[in-house]
């Protein structure tokens, strides 16, 4: 029996499922509403949760996937790893030129970018950071839903909203810590979710009209995202000095992702 959700165009769907999964980073943020801090060692871990995440969302729901398309496309298996690893290349240089000539401001890694950045406020070099390390989640959920494998998109909806929930209230806190009101920290939180659907939307587009293009767009999402867990989500887990944790973090967020792509798939 065909799953209700086949009746529904790629496009939508990747629209909708990046908005759910970017849905997660303001829910997350609501515990502020109780909570003022949270520990140096909860946040290494929660950090790192999503980093696993992330990282078994590369590898099980976007590279492996993106090999098995190139195969039934009549690709020999070394043509089809060669088409994704340059997609992933592809991928991690648009974030790195993102990072380098985009204006932006992480709470822990200060100010990058060019351009005149005197003169914009710093919530919105912080929105603008955020919205670069979640456009490729968005990305990837488009991708997802646009190679018509709906079991797959699934699990990075799920696998990505997850994630979101626990980066959510690590950027919430922060940005109580920058003496944003509780209200303001919920509303940039989930402000910086909307790059998902923009996105997915992009993503889920692009392979629904042209599918050889598949392979190549599910590296490029992978390389994006493993650009991202490389350059900011580890890195950030790690500078409390809880290293251990956030390790123990990644793993557990490996697993479950790992299940997740498994038993959806």
């Amino acid at each position: 029996m065909a799953s209700p959700l086949s009746e529904i165009p790629v496009v939508y769907l990747g629209l909708i499922g990046s908005a759910i999964a970017g849905l997660g980073t303001g829910l997350g943020a609501l515990p502020i509403l109780f909570l003022r801090r949270i520990t140096d060692n909860a946040q290494g871990v929660m950090l790192g949760f999503g980093a696993g995440v992330m990282l078994a969302a590369t590898a099980f729901s976007l590279i492996v996937p993106g090999i098995e398309a190139a195969e039934e496309a009549g690709q020999s298996p070394l043509f089809a790893a060669s088409i994704v690893a340059g997609g992933i290349l592809l991928g991690g240089l648009f974030l790195w030129l993102a990072n380098r000539y985009f204006p932006h401001e992480h709470f822990f890694k200060g100010r990058e970018g060019e351009g005149n950045i005197a003169n914009l406020k710093r919530v919105w070099l912080f929105i603008a950071a955020i919205t670069i390390h979640n456009f490729p989640e968005g990305l990837a959920v488009g991708v997802g839903f646009g190679g018509g494998n709906i079991a797959n998109g699934t699990a990075l909806t799920l696998g990505i909203g997850l994630q979101n929930i626990p980066e959510g209230l690590v950027v919430a806190l922060s940005l109580l810590t920058e003496k944003y009101s509780k209200r303001d920290a919920i509303l940039i939180s989930l402000i910086t979710g909307l790059a998902e659907p923009l996105g997915g939307l992009l993503g889920a587009g692009a392979v629904s009209v042209l599918q050889s293009v598949l392979p190549v767009a599910m590296g490029f999402a992978a390389g994006a995202m493993l650009f991202v867990i490389s350059d900011e989500i580890i890195p950030e887990s790690h500078r409390l000095g809880y290293e251990k944790a956030a390790t123990a973090g990644v793993m557990i967020g490996f697993v479950l992702m790992m299940f997740l792509d498994v038993a959806l798939g």
